[in-house]
């Protein structure tokens, strides 16, 4: 058995409505998510990945199976997803990543415009990403399928510290092939707490 947990989703399934509907989270959460977290365990289980820390796993990710690729970034880009996100989400960034943020785009507008930019023009399946550095410098990026920038050799190489899913799964049901709409509702529920947390951690 592997030491991974399968996690609670930090809220209940309709806290994001309007602009995240229940019936979408209830199956991304369950059946999506659960999936990911599934086969991932499956694969690793009865090998030494087992007892590695996923960080680990993901930094040799070019010498490990497919299975453990796709699944385990499906479970951890999941579970940094619902928890960068609240019914309380919305408004701006603060402190140090806020001078972070305007250090590197110039503004909070300018950076809103590049991960959207990143997130509507990923091609089929994919994330957006702010990422920072050791230094505390961020970037923004995006990854195919359910890679993620901590696996050697994708994206900016750095620490995500928000992402945002931009599978059809993530928003069809309510917002067809209207991905950009879906991104622009995105901000409305963006926990800037949970992100500054994960941004102190980053470096």
């Amino acid at each position: 058995m592997s030491n991974f947990k399968f996690n609670d989703l930090p809220y209940d399934f309709n806290a994001l409505e309007p602009y995240i509907d229940a019936r979408t989270m209830e199956i991304h959460y369950t059946k999506h998510h659960r999936a990911y977290f599934d086969k991932f365990t499956a694969a690793i289980d009865g090998t030494p990945l087992a007892d590695m820390n996923i960080i680990d796993i993901f930094k040799d990710i070019e010498n490990q199976p497919v299975a453990v690729r796709n699944n385990g970034g499906g479970y951890f880009n999941h579970d940094l997803f619902w928890n960068v996100m609240s019914g309380t989400g919305g408004g701006n960034p603060s402190g140090a990543l806020a001078d972070a943020i305007n250090a590197a785009f110039g503004s909070y507008e300018k950076f809103k415009e590049t991960f959207n930019n990143a997130a509507a023009t990923r091609f089929g399946s994919g994330w957006a990403w702010l990422c920072a550095d050791e230094s505390g410098k961020v970037e923004v990026c995006s990854t195919a399928n359910q890679d993620n920038p901590i696996m050697k050799g994708i994206g900016c190489g750095n620490t995500p510290i928000l992402g945002l899913d931009v599978w059809e799964h993530a928003y069809y049901l309510k917002y067809q092939n209207r991905r950009p709409e879906y991104i622009d509702a995105f901000w409305n529920v963006v926990n800037w707490d949970a992100v500054t947390k994960n941004y102190e951690k980053a470096f």
